[in-house]
């Protein structure tokens, strides 16, 4: 099986620390474990994964759901089986419903820096990468009523958030490809 470990800290360190909304006490992670990514985390891969350039051993995070506003540690070791060079990249995608709320490209040797990595990335990497979720997580402030007018009960919004990150080396060969899926309730 494989993975990225450029992934792992773009979906996990970057984006959950710098754009935490993805995480909260209530998430249930939905999962196919035919693809899951190995070890204690929502992960799964986009595909089948023989054919990636970083062979994953595991990512584990704890505490698995994360939590708002508490420490989360990331554990993640796998096998680049190829050189990946400068210019690599990472699209990433982040999914409220249908809703799109970030769809950007990254430079993957700028992200690695955030793991005390640095390209070319080849051979086996392990890494682990402490972060600190905000408080504040949406839906936390999305409300609706129901039942009747003022009578009505508040509710947490509810939804699904689905990330997708999808890393290429400069030459458009797949590195890997990694999707989360979280349930609000």
């Amino acid at each position: 099986m494989k993975l990225s470990l450029s992934v792992a800290p773009l979906l996990l360190s970057t984006l959950v620390a710098s754009k935490s909304f993805l995480f909260g006490s209530q998430q249930q992670p939905l999962v196919d474990d035919s693809l899951s990514v190995p070890g204690n985390n929502p992960l799964e891969f986009c595909a089948d994964p023989t054919n990636y350039i970083l062979a994953i051993d595991h990512v584990d995070l704890d505490p698995n759901p994360p939590q708002k506003g508490k420490a989360l540690q990331i554990k993640a070791k796998g096998n680049f089986t190829e050189e990946v060079e400068q210019g690599a990249y990472i699209n990433l995608s982040v999914r409220y419903g249908l809703i799109t709320l970030v769809k950007t490209t990254a430079d993957l040797c700028e992200q690695m820096k955030e793991v005390d990595e640095s390209c070319p990335l080849e051979g086996v990497k392990d890494f682990t990468k402490d972060v600190t979720l905000p408080k504040e997580i949406p839906p936390v402030s999305g409300h609706a009523i129901t039942g009747g007018g003022a009578s009505g009960t508040n509710h947490l919004v509810q939804g699904t958030y689905t990330v997708l990150a999808d890393v290429y080396t400069q030459e458009a060969k797949q590195v890997t490809c990694l999707k989360a899926t979280v349930h609000f309730s």
